[in-house]
């Protein structure tokens, strides 16, 4: 077992982690779906995306567990918890891009799925992608206690619903020409974005039984990352072109949309994202947990990446 105080090679530990979520995603999603709904479940999941909510589900995993008290059950839980986000994630994006919302042409580099299978299949894409991220919590004939089961779906419900990401939607689409304080801006994202992130590390958190202390640290932890990952995001918007970004660029500011830019600035956007990821470093510092060089290295990725 390679020892915490080692490097880690974030990359190749993410291309492992990587294959397993892909695998799991290409054998569940879509699989009997009639009418050419899977075929727009499989379009908006498939191929495409940083997987991050994934990763971090798999990262606080390990962080409790640190290999010792791993098992073949947990293990599953896991990897269900972390497509399960994914398709949350896939869902939120189908719908966002509709014309009833942000109207979008472009995701991942391609098409966004409305356009590609027409608003009604999209629509219908989204909502099966939603129900079937809390079957796959919930599978037959397994050896996950009910109780987890039951903890996981709850997680991912209330970062999904209107105290997180679909709350945080409606306060973005309530927002636009609106001169907002930094105190909402950042309750906005913290729903919109923030939620799905924090939730997915405290989903990877219960698999691995984490309690106390540690449960805490790995919150906070979620929380400032989660908040960085929108910060970042609102720069990338001003700074990245849609080629790069696999969306289009600049659309939060011909919407008028408040962002971290337009109210704190370029500079002390960037400034901001790095007080987060400053943040992010220290819950995992007192969080007592044996190797937290995973979260490390992805909360690195979001405030450093460029797409």
């Amino acid at each position: 077992m390679t020892s915490a105080s080692q490097p880690l090679d974030i990359n190749l530990w993410s291309q492992n982690h990587l294959a397993r979520v892909e695998q799991a995603l290409s054998q569940w999603v879509g699989d009997g779906a009639p009418a050419g709904l899977g075929d727009a479940m499989r379009y908006a999941v498939l191929d495409g995306g940083k997987r991050l909510r994934p990763l971090l589900v798999l990262a606080a995993y390990e962080a409790v567990c640190s290999g010792a008290s791993a098992s073949a059950v947990y293990e599953d839980a896991a990897l269900r918890a972390a497509c399960a986000v994914e398709l949350i994630h896939a869902y939120s994006l189908v719908h966002d891009d509709m014309p009833c919302m942000d109207n979008d042409v472009l995701r991942r580099g391609k098409p966004t799925v409305h356009v590609q299978f027409g608003e009604a299949q999209a629509l219908l894409a989204g909502d099966a992608l939603q129900a079937f991220a809390f079957e796959l919590l919930t599978p037959d004939n397994t050896l996950i206690p009910a109780a987890t089961q039951a903890t996981l779906c709850r997680l991912l419900a209330r970062a999904a619903g209107s105290a997180g990401m679909a709350g945080g939607q409606a306060i973005d689409l309530a927002s636009v020409g609106v001169a907002l304080t930094e105190a909402q801006l950042r309750q906005m994202h913290r729903l919109k974005t923030g939620a799905l992130l924090q939730g997915s590390v405290l989903m990877g958190a219960v698999c691995g039984h984490a309690v106390g202390a540690a449960y805490q640290a790995l919150s906070d932890y979620g929380a400032a990352m989660g908040l960085a990952f929108q910060v970042v995001d609102d720069i990338l918007d001003v700074v990245a072109d849609s080629a790069t970004l696999g969306k289009t660029a600049g659309k939060d500011a011909a919407a008028d949309k408040p962002t971290y830019v337009s109210l704190l600035g370029l500079a002390r956007a960037q400034a901001y994202a790095q007080e987060l990821l400053a943040e992010a470093h220290a819950a995992l510092a007192h969080s007592g947990l044996p190797d937290t060089r995973a979260l490390g290295a992805l909360a690195d990725m979001v405030v450093r990446r460029s797409h």
